[in-house]
């Protein structure tokens, strides 16, 4: 068992942790942003379709998402550092070898281990930072991490794009590894050991089994709905079997003696309410993402360069707002800051419902603009919510529900923004269908992001 860390120790490399934590966190994000940017590249490297090429950026997020959970427990019974070091290594191993795949279906099976190692890095990155830091300081230490997600979402096309036209796509996977095994090498030496439970409870074999099988199903059929057909009787079998084995889940944890997930975090409000409040941000967060290049390219005739520096808009805003609202929220609270920023989103979505085919440059930055602030004020107080909810042996598994509530989130802004886009142009065909397509789904966005604010206003 791990030496037990007193708090004046716990604090002493807070800062340098957070460069370590921060380091993972960048490369993470950095990673996600660049697979979106190579996939052309890499289909017409490996000369293939794109139903199969788009499985190098579903498998990742498929993989991530089951283990997440499982990891933010392991993390608690085992410690989150060694955890958080595996994490590293397999991340940095799976970036290498994918930079060698010599073909599209290996180097999906590549991604899927990179995606491993990531879990283990999402899962463990807010407990570790969580229990380094005062909690006077959480939200300025979560705030920060949250702008190194930003800045790795800000450069990820523009970087990618420049090593893919320098080099080739295998450089986007390579450069992860000198600058992983930097963020690996000073987390082995500042991040301290800590107490763990190994030795008093179980882990839940059946648990973690069940709750993989149960996200990967919903994740499959909402990633897949949209060209399965949402009718389809494999997604339909998908979303139906997903809700029986979490209830089964349910039930189980229920009554085992150490459970998967500790289900009395949700009797906290406050827990409950922030988990709650997270995926309705990221669903609204991820209709964007996934809608506005459409709009840009296909509907504007920007070109994806372009394109890209215009997106840019939202997570620069992101940056600064991010560190600012965490840190305020540690003097403050979260509940008024959190519910502002889901305010201020579901404006900046109501303002981007009014895009057009005439819209000026300005008229698409600044409502984006708008929306990088909302969700900057909101994800640090949000974060620390969550985080300082759960008691201290359960900041792995609460770290694990965070990640998850985001991984769905962000899923199901996809599968609802693709559903009501392409139904509203398949309903009113014509010259305004795309446009028409983006008011509706800007507006239905808008309207989460309002039962969201609610959400967190009752925290």
């Amino acid at each position: 068992m791990a030496a037990i860390v007193s708090p004046a120790q716990t604090y002493k490399h807070k800062w340098i942790i957070l460069i370590c934590v921060g380091i993972g966190t960048f490369m993470s994000a950095l990673d996600a942003s660049v697979a979106n940017i190579i996939l052309p590249v890499v289909r017409e490297s490996f000369n293939t379709n794109l139903a199969t090429v788009e499985w190098v950026v579903t498998i990742y997020l498929i993989v991530v998402s089951g283990w997440l959970l499982t990891f933010g427990r392991l993390g608690d019974m085992l410690g989150n550092k060694p955890l958080y070091l595996i994490g590293f290594a397999i991340f940095i191993l799976g970036s290498l070898i994918s930079g060698f795949a010599p073909d599209i279906y290996t180097l999906i099976i590549f991604r899927a281990a990179q995606a491993f190692g990531a879990a283990m890095l999402f899962a463990n990155s807010p407990a570790i930072l969580t229990k380094n830091f005062p909690p006077e300081q959480r939200g300025q230490a979560l705030g920060l991490q949250g702008t190194m997600t930003y800045l790795g979402l800000t450069v990820g096309p523009s970087l990618g794009g420049w090593l893919t036209a320098q080099f080739s796509w295998h450089a986007v996977f390579f450069i992860n590894v000198p600058i992983g095994l930097l963020g690996l090498g000073m987390a082995a030496r500042f991040i301290p050991a800590e107490t763990t439970t190994a030795r008093r409870e179980r882990f839940d074999s059946v648990g973690a089994l069940l709750f993989t099988a149960g996200i990967v199903a919903l994740l499959l059929a909402l990633n897949q709905g949209a060209e399965w057909g949402w009718a389809a009787p494999l997604t339909l079998s998908l979303l139906v079997g997903s809700i029986l084995i979490f209830a089964i889940f349910i039930i189980i944890e229920q009554r085992a003696a150490f459970p998967m997930v500790d289900l009395t975090l949700f009797r906290s409000r406050l827990f409950s309410a922030s988990t709650a409040t997270a995926v309705t941000n990221y669903i609204c967060l991820y209709a964007i993402i996934f809608l506005l290049p459409f709009y840009l390219i296909q509907g504007r005739g920007f070109s994806p360069q372009d394109a890209g520096l215009i997106l840019t808009a939202q997570p620069l805003v992101m940056v600064f707002a991010a560190p600012l609202s965490g840190t305020l929220s540690d003097r403050i609270g979260s509940r008024v800051l959190a519910t502002l920023g889901m305010v201020i989103l579901a404006g900046g979505l109501v303002w981007l419902a009014q895009l057009g085919p005439t819209s000026s440059i300005a008229e698409i930055v600044i409502p984006l603009a708008v929306v990088g602030l909302g969700t900057g004020i909101f994800v640090s107080p949000n974060n620390s919510a969550l985080m300082g909810s759960a008691p201290r042996q359960r900041q792995g598994i609460a770290a694990g529900i965070l990640a998850t509530a985001r991984n769905v989130g962000m899923v199901m802004g996809v599968g609802l923004a693709g559903a009501i886009f392409s139904t509203v142009q398949n309903t009113a065909p014509g010259p305004l269908a795309l446009y028409q397509g983006i008011t509706v789904s800007f507006l239905v966005a808008a309207g989460i992001a309002v039962v969201g604010a609610l959400m967190s206003a009752v925290r």
